[in-house]
């Protein structure tokens, strides 16, 4: 395999999405669009319809299975229109008719966007929302208020923009929980069977934009709606194996790719979660030693291991950074539009290489600069 020279602009992407992917994946995708091994053709010409394609489908499955150490009794779908459909199809499925309330998490900029689809669908209840505090830091059990009767409880694993991650399962054992893994999907190992459903959009952490993985148990669906519309409705596409119409195949085969990285070459999503702790260790070290002109967002014990958000000490010195890190050949640090700031994202595709360079530089900068 020819092999990808080395372009900065790709080893030191800190974008928020989409997200860096490994090296190797790289060059297995430029290999591909020229011809899939095995099979001649371009990825890009390969029919969904193959036997091929219907084996892509099926190994992604079980190696998503394998990864999150789930049983037979939860459905794998690789979906389209983003972790934004799964905002509608979600309260389609599980609220509509309902009179008790589905309860959300507010915690970030991303767990705010689905509350107003799964109000057009029935009652919603906020059981916690950090506005007040400016979206710093997570709720602690104490608390939450978690209405047992709810059909169903929903937060958002890990917000992008504000860098705040729960790095605990919240929620009642009793009611189902439906979590946007969007941004930390297959980035640790957890306890899923705790989950009803999970949805990822790949564009972060296991591969391009056009595809959502989503994870569904059997049960969660036995009471859902017969009048969806079929495209909007996971039994169909169960039945299709995501096949109910013409998917994105080439997206879904990079996150093949992706997965055949995480079993094959870093071992499981435990020794991912070694580096991506180790990565974000360096990281936050450098923003604590920097004597307040680094200051992290988050609260320190809900602080993202996938998104560093931080700021310095005016704004002047913000752009600053920014246009001497860009200068550099690093990519992607400016923050969200929402809050602004930089963010660091620190997604499994970067190299631990990638987080010392910054290191580096922030140190540099710090020195010019205090």
């Amino acid at each position: 395999m020819k092999q990808i020279p080395s372009n900065p602009l790709n080893d030191l992407n800190f974008s928020g999405g989409p997200g860096v992917l490994p090296k190797i994946v790289l060059q297995q995708v430029q290999e591909s669009i020229q011809a899939v091994p095995g099979v001649g053709l371009s990825i890009l010409g390969i029919s969904h319809r193959s036997d091929w394609f219907a084996a892509v489908v099926a190994e992604l499955e079980n190696n998503i299975r394998q990864l999150l150490q789930l049983p037979p009794s939860y459905h794998v779908l690789f979906l389209q229109g983003g972790a934004t459909q799964q905002f509608s199809m979600v309260p389609m499925t599980l609220l509509a008719g309902k009179t008790a309330a589905a309860q959300y998490l507010h915690t970030g900029y991303w767990s705010g966007k689905p509350l107003p689809e799964a109000r057009r669908v029935g009652p919603v209840d906020v059981a916690w929302s950090g506005a007040a505090c400016g979206f710093r830091r997570l709720p602690s059990d104490d608390e939450l208020h978690l209405d047992p009767q709810a059909p169903y409880l929903h937060y958002v694993s890990n917000e992008t923009v504000e860098g705040l991650q729960f790095h605990r399962v919240v929620g009642r054992d009793d009611v189902p929980r439906v979590c946007d893994m969007s941004s930390d999907f297959l980035s640790a190992p957890g306890d899923y069977e705790r989950f009803s459903m999970i949805y990822a959009h790949a564009q972060k952490n296991v591969g391009p934009a056009g595809v959502t993985v989503v994870v569904v148990k059997d049960a969660l669906l036995k009471d859902a709606p017969e009048d969806l519309p079929g495209f909007l409705d996971y039994r169909a596409q169960i039945q299709a194996h995501s096949i109910f119409n013409t998917p994105p195949v080439f997206a879904i085969y990079v996150v093949l790719l992706v997965t055949r990285w995480l079993l094959n070459e870093v071992g499981g999503l435990a020794a991912m979660d070694a580096l991506n702790t180790q990565k974000a260790k360096a990281l936050y070290q450098a923003l604590d030693d920097s004597d307040g002109f680094y200051p992290a967002r988050a609260a320190l014990q809900d602080r993202s291991k996938m998104n560093v958000a931080f700021n310095l000490p005016t704004p002047e010195l913000e752009s600053a950074f920014l246009a001497a890190a860009l200068d550099a050949g690093f990519s992607g640090l400016g923050g969200h539009r929402s809050v602004g700031g930089i963010r660091a994202s620190l997604y499994n595709g970067l190299g631990l290489g990638a987080v010392e360079k910054l290191v580096g530089f922030m140190e540099d900068f710090r020195k010019r600069y205090r």
